[in-house]
């Protein structure tokens, strides 16, 4: 992936829920932020960088931890959870490609790394940059980021 050339458009009209529905690939998200009661947040003025795991980064969680995080019961969880793949401000994939790490609004630290043109956060790749939206951008990436108290409980 090329930093400089984003993958979609760096500008959108619809705020980051909006985009994130029309780009077709990040409905679980969307789905997991409605049902975690964060839709006013990322629908809000922000600005945020949003490191949306896409339908294929869910899909890889460990059988039955999805439809277990869904639950009512165990919100929290995943409030969290969604809270590690958000960080404040609007970042561009090539802005991101210079930090070594990035503050979530969740309040940890999560390790930016390159390799060649290849960008990481944590574990996962990003592999849809600057999908832009009146509010924020998105960047799709193929895992599900799992706040360290979460991790343990996988």
């Amino acid at each position: 992936m090329n930093m400089k050339t984003p993958t979609t458009s760096t500008s959108g009209s619809g705020n980051l829920l909006a985009s994130a529905a029309a780009n077709g690939s990040f409905k679980t998200f969307a789905k997991a932020v409605h049902q975690a009661g964060l839709t006013q947040t990322l629908d809000g003025n922000g600005p945020f960088t949003v490191f949306a795991p896409t339908d294929a980064a869910f899909s890889r969680l460990p059988a039955g931890k999805l439809d277990e995080l869904m639950k009512a019961e165990n919100k929290a969880e995943l409030v969290s959870i969604l809270k590690s793949h958000v960080v404040e401000g609007r970042n561009s994939a090539s802005d991101v490609a210079k930090w070594k790490t990035a503050k979530t609004v969740g309040g940890q630290a999560a390790t930016i790394k390159m390799d060649g043109e290849k960008m990481f956060i944590g574990d996962a790749l990003v592999s849809k940059t600057d999908i832009g939206s009146s509010n924020g951008v998105i960047h799709g990436i193929d895992r599900v980021i799992m706040p360290a108290a979460s991790s343990r409980k996988q």
